[in-house]
């Protein structure tokens, strides 16, 4: 078998107090998109968090997290990204008061030849507006940025968090064929609460609940069972879960 690209295995973080995660275990395929699944509050987004080092001042981490032959839980945030795991945040956190050029700029890395015509390609929308400061950008088009910084690079492994969030079913159309053609070539792990954008993307999936993993397997097998998807999700197989 295909050695997997990342191994989660007994991931637990403490916030404040609350047990969010408590034994977390799974593994991504190298190749495909891997969507980790759940309700609101069960820990998806902690989880992508805790696995590149970015878990709040003061949250414990134990178990561990193996990106290649690195321990992402024990290496700085800034040496995996080195390393080739690109991650997308729920916020998209871009640079408000910055151009998108310069907000591209800054996600070039040194010693790499940064692949603009990859990134134009697939957000040709970007490439209009590289003047313009992403504060003024739609959310939408935010969103293209926060993809577009991670495509850069040539990263082995992306770690995206809820790209549809709150977009326009147009958009939210582009970004899913935008990620269709990302994971042609680069794996990458998915939270994603619209399940037609899961259907459409994932090969396999990742379901937490209440802080760990209730269920594994393929997403089309998941999605294809409406009772198991109520169960596991709340929803019917066709809906976006609150």
């Amino acid at each position: 078998m295909t050695e997997p690209i990342l191994k989660v295995d007994d991931l637990s973080v403490r916030i404040a107090g609350l047990h969010i995660l408590q034994g977390v275990s799974f593994t991504v395929a190298p190749t495909g998109v891997t969507a980790l699944l759940g309700r609101n509050g069960v820990g998806k987004t902690t989880t992508l968090r805790a696995i590149v080092g970015l878990t709040p001042r003061g949250g414990e981490v134990s178990g561990s997290a193996s990106f290649g032959t690195v321990d992402t839980l024990r290496t700085p945030t800034h040496r995996l990204v080195r390393a080739g795991l690109g991650y997308v945040p729920e916020d998209r956190c871009v640079f408000a008061g910055l151009t998108v050029a310069e907000n591209l700029r800054l996600a070039e890395r040194p010693g790499a030849a940064p692949a603009y015509d990859r990134v134009f390609a697939l957000f040709p929308e970007l490439a209009k507006r590289a003047k313009q400061r992403a504060g003024t950008l739609s959310g939408g088009q935010q969103q293209m940025l926060a993809i577009g910084r991670v495509l850069l690079a040539d990263n082995t492994l992306l770690l995206v968090d809820e790209p549809t969030k709150g977009l326009a079913p147009k958009v939210v159309t582009e970004v899913a064929e935008a990620l269709e053609a990302v994971a042609e070539e680069v794996p990458v792990l998915l939270v994603e609460q619209n399940l037609a954008v899961v259907r459409r993307l994932a090969r396999d999936a990742v379901v937490l609940a209440a802080g760990k993993v209730a269920w594994t397997g393929a997403a089309s097998r998941l999605l294809g069972e409406p009772e198991l998807t109520k169960a596991l999700l709340g929803v019917g197989s066709a809906g976006v879960h609150a």
